[in-house]
């Protein structure tokens, strides 16, 4: 997760931090039937967070760039739910799930922030 000051504030380091963190958990992910679908769902959405961010910073309109962010929305929101069948799946990997879940859950925040500002910003006058 983001140590760094700066980088707490830099989404597109951090959405890429995240993805590193979730890649990096998924390796002690022991392998079986039940593991391995979802240790490959959560990597697959993980790591979209970030490269999803990295659209939205280059969106080509406000539609374009609030659709964007609601998919960083989502996908942060299904890591969260894979993170915990992991802790299920694993229980002695449940210590580190819930770091990773926290990131998720703030990322998720951050890109609901946003979308609402931007929103907002469209009944402006």
């Amino acid at each position: 997760m983001a140590n760094d000051p700066k980088s707490k504030f830099d989404l597109e380091e951090r959405t890429a931090k995240f993805g590193e963190d979730v890649i990096q958990f998924a390796k002690k992910i022991i392998r079986n039937p039940i593991t391995m679908p979802i240790a490959s769902q959560l990597v697959r959405s993980g790591t979209s967070v970030g490269a999803n961010y990295c659209e939205a910073d280059c969106a080509e309109s406000r539609k374009d760039f609030e659709h964007k962010l609601g998919i960083c929305k989502k996908e942060s929101k299904e890591s969260r739910h894979w993170l915990r069948m992991v802790a299920t799946a694993d229980s002695t990997l449940k210590e580190d799930a819930r770091k990773l879940w926290k990131e998720a859950n703030e990322l998720n925040l951050i890109f609901s922030a946003i979308v609402r500002k931007s929103k907002m910003k469209k009944f402006e006058i």
